[in-house]
């Protein structure tokens, strides 16, 4: 079925450019499913299978050069679906990921009366009746839109108190352009959905959906404007960041202005020096702001990359921090749900910790893994992972044989295509920002190391998470308590059985050593219980005095128990 583009589409592609346009995405996806189909599936099972695996590198590379000539030519959401593919270095091999990872808003410009004719429509007045002065030559150009510096009148400036300002305008036609890509992306994910291995592992139809939600978001400037007024009191109080206001009286839906708020691109590090801004100072501050926003605020930027960002250098040079990252462009935001949320914060406690069983528990609770799943040999794999390769930073990395590399690739890659992977809902924007975070981070210091991160903000979860820790310990000591107080009931229920059933057994010295046993749980239970609190509340007094003292002196009583047991049966 093609689009339908009549109603409330712009007017700015033809119908005959539409079914082009339709037609050409869907040839170009028909083609190189058929290819994958022929390689990855059939001949393997011919026994053809060291055929595919020897031109697998290079089919991979002559498919991302195709897609970046398409989408260089198409614009529109082929710009985004390739930036979010050479995002998804977790599950697209470097050949596709590294050819797209340069892929930006390679269009050229809007001729600028086009431009002029759109915003002074969605204004109601002339540009020169709005505006002191508005320059013609863009400041960025993009797939959706593109950004002009203007100067606000004096009555708007005082009313403002802003005077220099960017004024964002759509494409003309964008919104047709945007309504065939995405009939043309839902075709083919059905055609994923039928595709077993796809199927079993991604629901195509529902990811579609949620790029579908974000792009026509995106497209809507005052959704943006709402955004970034939102993130502005996301982080109102906090001095590392900063956020453009939005001139209201300037905006529409295709129409954004903004403070020019343009500083220095955080990855130009020459830049930054000249400034005195050590980019490997700006790498830490970055990824701790982003974490906030992921595991704690739950309202993140999922555009981050390096056009998204400047570093702006304090006015007051005795202030408290000598630079903020300001932060633009709010088209693309992402929401982690609370459930959503607490599985990111205990996976990055788990990371931290180099706890393989506890960031496989993690993945498990976000609902990247199904709960029925075995995962024993993930769990192995992943301690393997954390003691080989755990707090390596990138330049560490680098200096590690490849062979050995590969070795364990093709070890884990096997775990991990026998387990049932899903990505759900929601996920596309946080796996899109945690990359582009990695990304920045590393571009600004090559010896950069995430762990130097992501150990002191888990640190941080823990503190904040204290009285969570504590009753998850209590419950731990509880359960493990309830077992041992059921084990002698059991024990005697075992002897009554052996008593009463049809075999009858006596013996006088099992009899002994089952009592014995019973008497030694009781104790064991007794124990644990007063082990677990007593960590429990050293660990805890650090940070919470109070709490960890009281935890300690109530370890007393299972300790006192406990020995009037043992000595009770002396």
């Amino acid at each position: 079925m093609e689009p339908d583009t009549a109603g409330g589409a712009d007017p700015g592609l033809a119908a005959g450019d539409t079914r082009a346009r339709y037609r050409r995405i869907l040839r170009f996806a028909a083609w190189n499913l058929a290819v994958t189909w022929w390689y990855e599936l059939f001949l393997p099972r011919i026994g053809l299978a060291w055929v595919a695996n020897r031109t697998r590198s290079v089919r991979m590379r002559r498919f991302a050069q195709r897609f970046h000539a398409l989408a260089v030519e198409l614009g529109g959401l082929m710009i985004k679906v390739g930036q979010f593919m050479s995002s998804r270095l977790d599950v697209l091999p470097p050949e596709i990921t590294e050819e797209l990872a340069g892929l930006q808003d390679e269009v050229p410009p809007v001729p600028f009366p086009a431009i002029r004719a759109l915003a002074e429509a969605e204004l109601g007045a002339p540009l020169d009746a709005v505006f002191a002065s508005i320059e013609e030559v863009p400041l960025a150009a993009a797939s959706l839109g593109q950004a002009h510096r203007a100067r606000l009148r004096p009555v708007d400036a005082a009313d403002t108190g802003l005077q220099g300002v960017v004024v964002k305008v759509q494409r003309p036609g964008i919104g047709a352009i945007v309504d065939v890509d995405l009939a043309a992306l839902r075709k083919v994910a059905g055609w994923l959905s039928r595709i077993r291995f796809v199927s079993t592992r991604a629901n195509a139809p529902a990811l579609v959906e949620e790029f579908a939600t974000t792009s026509l978001e995106e497209i809507d400037y005052q959704h943006e404007a709402a955004g970034a007024e939102r993130f502005a009191v996301e982080f109102a109080h906090d001095a590392r960041v900063a956020v453009p206001a939005v001139v209201w009286e300037r905006t529409t839906r295709r129409v954004l202005t903004l403070e020019d708020v343009t500083a220095i691109k955080i990855t130009d590090a020459q830049g930054l020096r000249a400034a005195g801004i050590d980019p490997a100072e700006v790498a830490p501050m970055f990824a701790s702001v982003m974490f906030d926003q992921l595991f704690t605020n739950g309202f993140f930027h999922a555009d981050p990359h390096p056009g998204n960002i400047f570093v702006t250098p304090a006015v007051d040079a005795s202030s408290e921090h000598p630079w903020k990252l300001t932060f633009i462009d709010f088209g693309m935001m992402g929401e982690v749900p609370p459930k959503t949320r607490s599985g990111l914060r205990r996976l990055l406690i788990a990371a931290a910790a180099r706890d393989g069983k506890g960031l496989v528990a993690a993945i498990t609770e976000i609902g990247v893994l199904v709960q029925s799943a075995d995962t024993a040999a993930l769990e192995r794999a992943m301690t393997r992972l954390f003691g080989r390769f755990g707090g390596m930073g990138f330049a560490e990395l680098r200096e590690v044989d490849p062979r050995e590399f590969r070795d364990f690739g093709l070890e884990f890659g096997d775990v991990i295509r026998s387990l049932p992977f899903q990505l759900p809902e929601n996920f596309l924007l946080i796996i899109r920002a945690l990359s582009l975070t990695s990304g920045v981070c590393s571009s600004l210091d090559a010896r950069f190391n995430l762990w130097d991160s992501v150990e002191p903000y888990a640190a941080k979860l823990l503190r904040d998470e204290r009285g969570n820790f504590a009753q998850d310990a209590a419950a731990q000591a509880l359960d493990v308590a309830s077992v041992a107080f059921r084990l002698p009931k059991r024990l005697d229920g075992l002897v009554s059985s052996l008593e009463d059933g049809s075999l009858a057994v006596h013996v006088p010295r099992l009899e002994r050593q089952l009592a014995r046993l019973n008497h030694a749980t009781q104790r064991t239970g007794w124990a644990v219980v007063f082990g677990a609190l007593l960590i429990a509340g050293a660990v805890l007094r650090a940070s919470d005095p109070v709490l960890g003292s009281v935890l300690m002196v109530a370890s007393v009583l299972p300790l006192l128990v406990g020995l009037w047991a043992g000595r009770r049966r002396r």
